[in-house]
């Protein structure tokens, strides 16, 4: 099975990398970090150029774990599994269950990688990935790791199905800020797979998100609302809401309309003595008449 799967045995649609864009990942990133290696060792010999062969050889070796492995860690622990190269080719780091790596799995990814990358220029890297199923390399397989697209066909683009009527508009007021999006993304899949899913399963799934979503929000769901109802309901908010935000600069920059004044409208003059008559004959509106005719 090459799809990311859940604890709750939920397939999550997720494609695993493959070999080709992950070694241009791997290369971006290997020529930003070497390019600022180069600056810091340049910065150091001039810095160090006092000190003596054993001091400057420390400073070296320092310099050498903080850039080439240091960095790399921090950046994907921070950034949660995307660096510079991860990020130009729309790739990212998951854990195996389709969640968010932390400082644990980026070290032990940092450290593997300076034995099958650098140590060996990326040959024992490319294999493993050849013969993972799942495109993984040995720092993936002992960190519990994988690389996933983040960018997907638009042809195979999901739509989340929108939440009931009576459910919209109810969220409005709800603090979103603090949602994390590896939480909407793990909505996302779930509200567009609803229908696929086994039935206590997916109830089991929706339950937990919303847990979650209400910890997060600090607002839980109207009463009687299920959870797969709640979770659609608020996914459409924050896309209301991103929508707004992305049309709200473009309708800021059009010009007003023109006040048009409004028209004036006269009473009718009626003769005295004569009643209102409407259009179908009955004494509902105004009538102006002529003389009477002669008796």
């Amino acid at each position: 099975m090459n799809g990311v799967v859940t604890g709750d045995a939920v397939v999550l649609g997720l494609q695993p990398a493959r070999l080709p864009s992950r070694a241009l990942a791997v290369l971006i990133d290997l020529v930003v970090v070497w390019a600022v290696y180069l600056l810091v060792m340049i910065g150091l010999a001039l810095a160090t150029a006092s000190l003596d062969e054993a001091a400057a050889t420390a400073v070296s070796i320092a310099s050498f774990l903080l850039v080439l492995v240091g960095a790399p860690i921090a950046v994907e622990t921070l950034s949660h599994g995307r660096s510079l190269g991860k990020l130009a080719c729309g790739l990212r780091v998951v854990r195996d269950d389709g969640g968010p790596i932390r400082f644990r799995h980026a070290l032990v990814r940092g450290a593997m990688g300076v034995v099958e990358i650098l140590m060996t220029f990326g040959v024992v890297a490319c294999i493993a990935s050849l013969v993972s199923e799942r495109g993984r390399r040995l720092g993936d397989v002992f960190a519990g790791t994988l690389v996933v697209r983040e960018r997907i066909p638009a042809a195979r683009a999901l739509v989340v199905p929108p939440p009931p009527p009576w459910l919209v508009g109810r969220f409005a007021g709800l603090d979103l800020s603090a949602v994390p999006e590896p939480l909407w993304l793990e909505i996302r899949q779930y509200l567009t797979r609803a229908r696929e899913l086994d039935p206590f399963v997916g109830r089991r799934l929706a339950e937990r998100l919303a847990d979650e979503l209400v910890a997060r929000t600090g607002t839980p769901p109207p009463p009687g609302v299920p959870a797969d109802a709640f979770l659609a309901g608020v996914v459409a908010e924050r896309q209301a809401r991103d929508s707004r935000r992305a049309f709200a600069p473009a309708a800021e920059g059009l010009p007003a309309a023109p006040a048009v004044a409004a028209p004036v409208v006269m009473p009718p003059v009626v003769p005295h003595g004569v009643p209102p008559v409407g259009p179908a004959g009955g004494e509902s509106g105004p009538r102006v008449t002529g003389f009477a005719p002669p008796a």
